[in-house]
């Protein structure tokens, strides 16, 4: 009898302690039993994780860093689904794709980051790099992502990470779509943010999360792009960008794309397309203006996406619409410039008026609005785009937060031309078509991942 009771014992607590793993006939499996932490770990900070009616409820703590719910098991290719509500007032986020080791910031966890995003800015569904490279989606993009979420109310996410894409959906709508390569596996958590101890305000504000499942066999991704894809691998092009009419002008190889200004040649000296980008060397002082333009003519709607690397102090730029009526027989091209730029230390950064020669803008028309943390440090890669509408709306986004909008041949955008140093050149920015060109200022500045969509 003791033998067959310690049996029965044996089996139910092997059926408890593994039913949040099991799996359903179609491949989903439960990461919450529904009743306590089974399976899941607490890392860096002190919030505090519960079970509450059939939820998992994160409290915020004040003054301890972001706390991260963590599955004992990493994961790789897989379908995520769950519910969540959070109050009003709190930041939250799913961690993804996750590692914490010693050797990096202490342990901190970092990794990939499902916003979750009450708040007005309303990023719920963007992607964040936490601990490392900051918002690699950030919803500027996708305006219609913004409007999935429901504050106050329960709203389900799916995550879909295959391969190096990773896509989110809120309630059923697409909301970010990312490329990368940078961390192929690791865990899932439940982030709590950190609080301030000065805002008490925020201390005891909850997020609950319930239904959560993963799915790691048999991985179909919902079908359709309706919105922007995110490719951050460099000089790279995915099938669905092919799909949606994207084409590379540098793929790390050739720049046979590319010529100088004035020639018909990529020029010999200073430029070079090496090591996956395509760099101009510092001058000596005895030459610049030495500006490189594509063979093509592009317009009058596109979109222009380029990454870009500053040395210190440097100062460059990419024109668009650039017509060679103008200033046929100088050096540099006359078109819009989106300004690249080393504002802290180069001067011309404090020149022009209220900051419109800074890094983004619309070089010496419209200064850009800098959001919190859409500059990367120098040294580090920047990513930009140009994007020309069908009714002359024109944007330039940094790190996809968007900086400048304007509409070309506007009474606004003629009028801040005439009070710039372009005002000579009649027509300036209006021409139906013209080259992109990537500037020589004197200075050492790299580009990679070049890439173009005409509509």
């Amino acid at each position: 009898m003791k033998t067959k009771f310690y049996t029965a014992v044996m089996l139910a607590f092997f059926a408890v302690s593994t039913t949040y793993a099991q799996k359903s006939k179609d491949g989903w499996e439960s990461l919450f039993n529904g009743r306590d932490l089974t399976g899941w770990k607490k890392l860096n900070g002190n919030a505090r994780y519960e079970v509450q009616d059939g939820a998992i409820v994160g409290t915020s703590v004040a003054n301890t860093p972001n706390t991260f719910l963590t599955t004992e098991k990493d994961y790789g290719d897989f379908i995520f689904e769950c519910e969540l509500k959070v109050d009003n007032k709190l930041n939250s986020g799913i961690q993804i794709r996750s590692e914490s080791k010693p050797d990096y910031m202490n342990g901190r966890v970092h990794g990939y980051q499902v916003e979750i995003d009450p708040s007005d800015r309303a990023y719920s569904g963007g992607i964040y790099d936490e601990a490392r490279r900051g918002w690699l989606y950030p919803l500027d993009i996708n305006p219609t992502g913004k409007k999935a979420f429901k504050k106050n109310e329960w709203n389900k996410y799916r995550i879909e990470a295959i391969g190096n894409t990773i896509r989110t959906f809120v309630n059923g709508v697409p909301v970010a779509y990312l490329v990368d390569d940078m961390t192929p596996r690791g865990f899932i958590c439940l982030q709590v943010h950190s609080i301030s101890n000065k805002d008490k305000s925020l201390e005891g504000t909850q997020v609950s999360w319930k239904n959560i499942r993963i799915k790691t066999t048999n991985l179909k991704p919902t079908k359709g792009n309706e919105i922007r894809i995110v490719n951050m691998i460099p000089n790279s092009i995915t099938d669905a960008e092919k799909k949606e009419g994207w084409k590379q002008l540098y793929d790390g190889k050739s720049a046979d794309q590319w010529r100088a200004y004035g020639g018909t040649e990529f020029p010999s000296k200073r430029w070079s397309y090496q090591n996956g980008t395509i760099t101009i060397a510092k001058s000596d002082g005895s030459e610049t203006g030495n500006d490189i333009v594509t063979k093509e003519l592009f317009g009058p709607v596109f979109e222009f996406q380029f990454e870009f690397k500053l040395s210190e102090g440097a100062n460059s730029g990419v024109k668009y619409f650039v017509d060679q009526k103008f200033n046929a027989k100088g050096k540099s091209g006359i078109g819009c410039e989106f300004q690249v730029l080393d504002d802290a230390v180069h001067p011309d950064a404090k020149k022009g008026k209220n900051g419109n020669r800074t890094i983004a803008s619309l070089y010496d028309v419209i200064a850009y609005q800098k959001p919190a943390n859409a500059l990367k440090k120098i040294g580090e890669w920047n990513q930009g785009r140009i994007v020309v509408q069908k009714d002359g709306t024109v944007q330039h986004f940094l790190n996809n937060y968007k900086v400048v909008e304007y509409v070309r041949g506007s009474q606004a955008f003629k009028d801040l031309v005439a009070g710039s140093k372009f005002k000579d050149f009649d027509g300036f920015g209006l021409s139906e078509k013209g080259n992109l060109l990537l500037q020589d200022h004197g200075d050492h500045v790299s580009f990679r991942s070049l890439k173009i969509k005409e509509k």
